[in-house]
Order: C-alpha cells, then structure tokens, then sequence
C-alpha cells in the first residue's frame, strides 16, 4: 500500500510568520523541525526569490534546523509546486514524481543531511536554469523529508511521512503573459416541495484556470439576475487561491444560500487579477417539484381536451357533409 504524504509549507504559517520576530522564525515549521533561506544581516528573507535570465547559475544556501532532542536524518530535494485540486492550495511534488521545473533545476549540494539535536545545518545549492527555460514563474520548494514511516497511534493501517519545505519563486526573464480563465460552470439546485415551506439552495461549481505563465492573486465576483433584470444575488468571493499557479486548474464550489424558488436565473461568474479579467455565465429555471407537476397535469389536461373537442368538430363536419 502506498505511504501517504504530509507537507507543510511556509504559506500554511503565513498568518504567524507576520506576527513573529525576524530570523529563524520565518521558517516553514512544523514543530519538529524547520526549513528556511540563509539571510544576511541586511535582510530577512521569508522564501527564496530568485530572477534569472535562461542559461543562468545561481547559488544560494537552505537551513534546516532540528528542534528536538534528538539527532534527525533528511531527504533534502527540491520540487515543483502545484495547487490542490481540493481548495487551491500551495503544495508540491513527492520525491518519487518527475520533476520538470525548479524540482529538476535545483541540486542540493547534500542529498541527505544529519542535524544535530537543537541544531541546524546550512547546505548550499546550485539553480541552473536550462537555455530553453519558458519564460515566467516556475515556483517549488526545498524540502527536508523524514524518511521514516510514522505508524501514529495504531488507530489507522496506514503510515504517514512528514516533510518540510520553504518555497522558491523563480522567474524566468522573457515575456510575461498573465491569463485567466473561468470554465465549466455548474449551478446545483434544491428547494422544497411546495414553494415558501422551506430553505431553498444552491451551489455554483466552477473551475478557475491559470492560462498564462505568471502567478496571479485572483479576485472572483459571484452575480445573479432573475427576471426582468432583478439583482438576485451580488457577491465578491473569498474561497479561492490566494496565489493560482502557471498551468493550474482549481475546482471551486460557492454556496448560494435563499436561492430563488421560481425565477429564471442567469448566473455570471468573473474572475479578474492584474490585467486579465475573462466571465462565465450559466442559466437554470427554479421550478419546485409541485408546482412543475401540477403544471405538467394541467398541460396534459389541456391537451387531452383539446384534442377530444378537435375530434368532435371533425366528426360534426363529418356529418353535416353527409346530410348536404
């Protein structure tokens, strides 16, 4: 059976690293141990930043820092990052999947490093950037990894390994193309039986798409109109990625909570971010369940006398043409 995988990186600890003192402290952290640049004595630096034109060396020195009393060995690679399908999140490649970025471009100059109970070890390493790199961002992380399987508390039949990394951001100089697109919207509708004796709701499922090849910071706004122009529903959107990869496609899901019980509504999602903005739109028909059968009654009801009285008139003309 295949060992899950836990990583933690430094932007799952943004909202603490704002708040502490300069230093170590803005290593990626989970507790055990940390992952983090070398900084100067002029600056403090949260993740590795790096600007290359293609064909480019670049070295700079990673820290991983053991805070525990005991002796700890790691797996030390880099990898290429990429957002969770879940809910966007920043997360990165396994040691054991192919790496075609930074996770290729980077080379620790130790693969494996022991750190002393308490203390840390610096490792240098070397980014080369490929000839033929694309133009544009290319984010991973520096990643010390835990090799050994912890089995937990027995309670479950599978182990877990655990890992840290600290972020590298690298941008390859050449044009830069910021692109976003929103695709295959989806509107899921529930409402009660008979229309006012209850919740009616709704959930709008779409797929945020990153097409250019710069990271983007994306702002969504939820609008909805029913008949005649009426504002049914006017929302900016907080459940997305706070950064959305090159490449990257994110399913997103948005509650719509006393959504319309009989309306036709239009519903249209835009996403905007630096100079892109790109919309999509979806309809759906409110129609609870009792009133679109009493509809469909009366419908087959009409149509069953209309078409006895077409048959009566047809067999009154019958006969009166008979008598002439």
């Amino acid at each position: 059976m295949r060992k899950p995988y836990v990583l933690l990186l430094a932007a799952q600890l943004l909202p603490s690293v704002l708040l502490w003192p300069a230093g170590p402290a803005y290593a990626a952290d989970n507790g055990s141990w940390s992952v983090f640049p070398v900084s100067s004595e002029v600056s403090q630096r949260p993740y590795f930043y790096v600007t290359a034109h293609p064909g480019t060396t670049v070295r700079d020195k990673v820290v991983v820092a053991n805070k525990t009393g005991r002796p700890l060995t790691f797996r030390l690679y880099a990898a290429d990052a990429y957002n969770t399908a879940r809910d966007g999140g920043f997360a990165v490649r396994t040691v054991k999947e192919r790496q075609r970025g930074v996770g290729a471009w980077v080379r620790p100059e130790k693969s494996r490093v022991t750190v002393p109970a308490r203390g840390s070890v610096t490792v240098p390493f070397t980014l080369r950037v490929p000839e033929r790199a694309e133009p544009g961002d290319h984010p991973g992380a520096l990643v010390a990894l835990d090799e050994r399987i912890d089995a937990g508390d027995g309670s479950l039949a599978v182990g877990v390994q655990r890992a840290v990394g600290a972020r590298l951001y690298l941008r390859v100089n050449g044009p830069t193309v910021p692109a976003l697109a929103v695709e295959k919207v989806r509107v899921r509708h529930t409402q009660p039986l008979v229309p006012g004796t209850g919740d009616s709701t709704a959930t709008i499922s779409y797929t945020l798409h990153n097409t250019g090849n710069v990271t983007l910071t994306p702002r969504v706004e939820l609008r909805a109109q029913g008949l005649f122009g009426r504002t049914l529903l006017a929302r900016d959107l907080t459940a997305i990625p706070s950064e959305l990869l090159p490449g990257q496609r994110v399913r997103l899901a948005e509650p719509w909570h006393g959504a319309p019980q009989l309306d036709w509504a239009d519903v249209t999602l835009t996403a905007s971010a630096e100079d892109t903005r790109e919309s999509a739109s979806v309809s759906f028909f409110a129609l609870p369940w009792l009133v679109a059968l009493v509809l469909g009654a009366g419908l087959v009801a009409a149509g069953v006398v209309f078409r006895v009285r077409r048959r009566r008139r047809s067999a009154d003309q019958g006969r009166l043409t008979g008598v002439v």
